[in-house]
């Protein structure tokens, strides 16, 4: 997909790669344990695992880098590059992504990597944050019936 010039992308290849990668050399040995694995097993699991992650990293970098130039050209006065959720607890995709958005003149804004992990949690952080910015509503009205008895 990275010949596609949008911000769509998938990790259904890198996967795919991943997976025959470790076939081709017999790591899928549900069986043993890590800690029975040779160190050369080992060794090359952790291998197979940081490049993973450094591709998806990679690849990620690329559409958020597209993304920012399309942000930028529709809305020039951009000055946060906002990054939150489970991607925002990694520190080594976090340092990446604030790369991007120093590159672009951008202020990277994220919230501590304790609070990505937990969706309600993003979305209390969420909630916080329009509140303080004075962006809130009040309740609508309650849809109950004027009858219902709660017991």
């Amino acid at each position: 997909m990275r010949q596609h010039k949008d911000c769509n992308f998938s990790y259904a290849g890198l996967k795919t790669q991943v997976r025959l990668a470790i076939e081709s050399r017999n790591l899928c040995t549900d069986d043993i344990p890590i800690s029975s694995a040779t160190e050369e097993d080992r060794q090359l699991r952790a291998n197979i695992a940081a490049s993973f992650q450094r591709i998806a990293v990679l690849h990620l970098e690329d559409r958020c880098q597209r993304a920012v130039e399309w942000a930028l050209k529709m809305e020039p006065s951009i000055k946060h590059f906002v990054v939150s959720g489970g991607v925002a607890s990694n520190q080594y995709v976090r340092a990446r992504l604030n790369h991007i958005a120093e590159k672009n003149g951008l202020q990277l804004v994220s919230p501590p990597p304790s609070l990505c992990t937990d969706n309600g949690v993003m979305i209390a952080w969420t909630g916080i944050e329009h509140f303080v910015a004075g962006r809130f509503e009040d309740p609508p009205p309650a849809d109950e019936p004027d009858d219902m008895q709660v017991v």
